[in-house]
């Protein structure tokens, strides 16, 4: 099963090195990670999409409350959570595939940042599926790259990760 975890941890150096590094001691996959300071400088919110049964979760998460760097860990898919990923994607825009462009953008909600002859860059924000249904819904061949977020994540409502 797939779950999002957000840890809270001191904004150090190698406090994300020593997080991956239980990962990846433990054979446990990242499938997304990320990471960034939070309101309080000091701190810094990490995002980390993996899977896993419910057992290997929790080993995750008392293994993760065990680093000194750790301040605390959730894991946002055990109840109501709002997740989002961004992705800028560039793509051929020439001839006839330009309004088709401007078009698929316009029906995912998408924006064109930059605009070339040939390229348009788009942005698009939504769940993991809803960009994977924007690339499915495009000709492969006009993807020129493709750089994706991952996941950040929140939980809904009154539940807060804070210290």
């Amino acid at each position: 099963m797939r779950h999002i975890i957000s840890i809270l941890l001191e904004n150090e150096a190698g406090a994300l090195s020593r997080v991956a590094g239980l990962f990846s001691a433990r054979g446990y996959n990242i499938e997304t990670l990320t990471v960034a300071p939070t309101e309080d400088s000091s701190l810094s919110r990490l995002t980390i999409v993996t899977s896993g049964s419910d057992e290997v979760i929790e080993q995750i998460t008392k293994q993760l409350n065990k680093l000194i760097d750790v301040i605390k860990v959730v894991d946002l898919s055990e109840a109501a959570h709002i997740e989002r990923e961004l992705m800028l994607i560039k793509v051929r825009a020439t001839g006839k595939d330009r309004e088709e462009m401007k078009r698929m953008a316009e029906i995912f909600r998408g924006r064109i940042i930059d605009v070339t002859d040939s390229t348009y860059v788009i942005e698009l924000t939504g769940s993991g599926p809803k960009l994977d249904a924007f690339i499915q819904a495009i000709d492969a061949g006009l993807i020129l790259e493709t750089v994706r977020t991952g996941v950040s994540g929140i939980g809904s409502g009154d539940r807060i990760l804070k210290v």
